[in-house]
């Protein structure tokens, strides 16, 4: 009850600087960051499918509310699963979160997940993709995914996106000359540039 309340809040004092900064520089544009990764589906299973639209709601409940400045039809559901009684909401906040939606939604992307009928819920968490390869951090390495996310986020907002976290954490080993031969990680951020090029 409180996260939600709190969350509303946020929405809220984001659209009123979103306003008030449109006031100051009509022509700038103002979004925010948002942790992404990809979620897909455990199996092609009824329950797991549904699972994994539910969860994605859950990660999306954000860039809905801000970027399209309302409440998502999926809100309710959410709010009862999750046990909330009722958001508060001062009169005219509806209106502020119109006038002050985003004019653009940016975001970090590094892996990818599952999910499956069962699975509790979370935000960006989930289970390890057997069909890919992991980092030594235990990500799983994904770069048609970043593809994924590119376009469904786009897809539900029709505003600019901009990828602003993306990399490969890894444990790099330097020569006896200092020089570190990250063949690895070229290839890593090759085969991302390379989806994010396929997606525009």
């Amino acid at each position: 009850q409180t996260h939600y309340q709190a969350v509303h809040h946020m929405f809220v004092a984001s659209a009123r600087a979103v306003i008030m900064g449109h006031e100051m520089m009509p022509d700038a544009l103002f979004g925010a960051m948002y942790a992404m990764s990809e979620l897909y589906p455990a199996t092609c299973r009824p329950e797991d499918m549904f699972r994994h639209m539910q969860v994605r709601r859950e990660n999306f409940y954000f860039i809905d509310s801000m970027a399209r400045g309302y409440y998502p039809s999926y809100a309710k559901d959410l709010w009862d699963r999750r046990g909330i009684r009722k958001i508060r909401m001062e009169e005219g906040d509806a209106e502020i979160m119109r006038k002050g939606q985003l004019d653009f939604v940016s975001f970090s992307y590094y892996r990818s997940n599952i999910v499956k009928a069962g699975d509790s819920s979370f935000t960006v968490g989930g289970s390890p993709n057997p069909y890919l390869k992991k980092s030594e951090w235990g990500w799983a390495l994904d770069p048609l995914g970043l593809r994924y996310c590119m376009n469904e986020i786009y897809d539900r907002i029709q505003k600019p996106i901009f990828i602003v976290e993306n990399g490969l954490g890894a444990v790099d080993a330097a020569d006896e000359n200092g020089y570190v031969e990250d063949d690895y990680r070229i290839e890593y951020l090759k085969n991302h540039l390379t989806e994010m090029a396929n997606a525009i």
